[in-house]
């Protein structure tokens, strides 16, 4: 922005600020930021983008400085440009929404580290919010304090922050054991077609947990019971197997949970409850026996690992690029098929020797991508449980089999809808044959080229599509990117630190 904008805009907000009768500390701690940072806002003297206007607008009710709403979120892509340097990898997004419902189990003060600013953790701190919950950003906004209230108040619950997120379907495991009855809304997130919650019923019915669903809204209805032999999940799922943790958490004895998921965020929810006093045993495999305690009120100080998915987004990134990139503080164990599979293709890496997250817990590299000659795979890509192949990673081998020599096949099988939208990719110069549902048939190599498109709505196939874009020679649009924000924080700014160029804009 230049200098006359940003003097105008920080005398707009000044006077909003002045008109609600605030100080700048307390629009500061609103923000999660400090009293310097706004100062320098209010004169001018600080950069500051659309979002962050629209929120200084959302904490003033002022709608002079909330013009950021006025339209979605775009991108605008000059590529064909390679990637150098080096890139962090963030928390993981499934882990901190994880973390954030397991701190409804805590009557005591919870502090989670690094907490990904992305839209699906926004929105849940919009639930958390609505009923009570007090949450506030600290330490410059990187960190995230959490309070809850004596009582929770479900009926103010914020109706369509929840709808938009899937995440909203773990505050059941930590509300049974609070409330006799109670109503959430439906679960929302991803357009990925149907995907059934009875999983999550039928695990949660064994400590006493009934719901029904009419007109938007699950109705919960509590008689609290103690499972009387093993939990046996009928489907290997994370966001399943979490509030299976969940319920167990408080119940008062043994709970034994198979077919349980040992993915990265369940490892990190166990590792956090461990945190809170509750003893789990089997962390890593596929049954898990939980000691759980009646009551939890404890001060409580987390770090959450980093995150796989992002990690094999960066990776990818690099390789339809054709970059030597260098992505640090990667979760190898997450990873190991992946970078198997990769290295039978062709690709060219090192790795640093293994240190530990700052969980203490999971290992971490440093993983240096080189550009290389890629052969199609000889078997097909596709998903597993951990420790297979993971399922959010599979769009991303669609993007690298593009620029590999041969056919390559996807089976996304666990997802209805999402193999679909890989085809997208056509649009950019991809030879991408939809065989079913599930599978798509990828030929490379791919000459990329520039297009202006809509973001598909599911969120790894809409960073799919952003990375082809960086491929491709001229300058592409992908339009309405709220979704790659729900995953993602500041993908955008991050990747033109490593030598992209991409630009947000929005129609205003």
């Amino acid at each position: 922005m230049a200098d006359d904008y940003l003097v105008r805009i920080g005398k707009l907000i000044r006077d909003a600020r002045q008109h609600r009768g605030w100080t700048q500390s307390q629009l500061a701690e609103a923000l999660g930021t400090s009293q310097s940072a706004v100062n320098r806002i209010e004169r001018g003297n600080q950069n500051i983008s659309l979002e962050m206007i629209a929120r200084i607008g959302e904490a003033l009710d002022s709608e002079i400085v909330s013009l950021g709403y006025a339209g979605p979120m775009h991108l605008r892509v000059v590529g064909g440009r390679r990637l150098s340097g080096s890139i962090d990898v963030k928390t993981s997004k499934n882990a901190c929404v994880a973390l954030l419902c397991a701190s409804l189990l805590n009557k005591g003060r919870t502090v989670l580290r690094r907490v990904a600013r992305i839209e699906e953790v926004f929105r849940i701190l919009e639930v958390l919010g609505s009923i009570g919950v007090r949450t506030r950003w600290i330490n410059d906004g990187v960190d995230l304090e959490i309070v809850p209230p004596a009582t929770l108040d479900l009926d103010s619950i914020d109706a369509d922050a929840a709808r938009r997120t899937r995440s909203i379907i773990m505050f059941l495991g930590p509300l049974l054991h609070r409330m006799d009855h109670f109503r959430l809304p439906y679960a929302g997130g991803c357009d990925l077609g149907t995907r059934t919650v009875e999983p999550h019923m039928i695990a949660l019915r064994r400590f006493g947990l009934e719901v029904t669903a009419t007109e938007g809204v699950y109705h919960a209805e509590v008689q609290r019971t103690s499972p009387s032999r093993p939990i046996v999940l009928t489907e290997r799922g994370d966001t399943v197997t979490e509030n299976a943790l969940l319920a167990a958490a408080r119940h008062d004895g043994v709970t034994v949970i198979r077919n349980a998921s040992s993915n990265y965020m369940v490892q990190d929810l166990c590792f956090f409850l461990e945190a809170l006093g509750v003893r789990v045993e089997g962390i890593g495999t596929t049954t898990l026996t939980v000691h759980g305690v009646p009551t939890i009120d404890a001060d409580v100080d987390y770090s959450p690992s980093e995150d796989p998915v992002e990690a094999m987004s960066l990776l990818a990134a690099a390789v339809v690029t054709e970059s030597e990139l260098t992505i640090r503080r990667v979760p190898v164990e997450f990873m190991e098929i992946e970078l198997a599979v990769l290295e039978e293709m062709g690709l060219d890496t090192d790795r640093s020797a293994e240190y530990a997250a700052d969980n203490g817990r999971t290992r971490l590299v440093d993983l240096t991508v080189r550009p290389s000659k890629l052969e199609a795979p000889i078997d097909k890509i596709h998903p597993m449980p951990f420790p297979g192949l993971n399922i959010d990673n599979v769009p991303f081998f669609a993007a690298i089999a593009a620029v590999a020599q041969g056919k390559t096949l996807i089976h996304d099988w666990v997802y209805d809808n999402r193999a679909i939208y890989l085809t997208d990719l056509n649009r950019l110069g991809g030879r991408l044959q939809l065989l079913d549902p599930h599978r798509v048939l990828v030929e490379g190599p791919t000459r990329w080229r520039a297009s202006e498109m809509m973001c598909p709505p599911a969120l790894r196939p809409a960073v799919v599509v952003l990375l082809a874009m960086m491929a491709a020679e001229g300058t592409s649009v992908l339009r309405n990117v709220y979704v790659i924000n729900r995953g993602y924080e500041e993908l955008a700014e991050r990747l033109n630190s490593v030598g992209a160029q991409i630009e947000t804009f929005r129609d205003i």
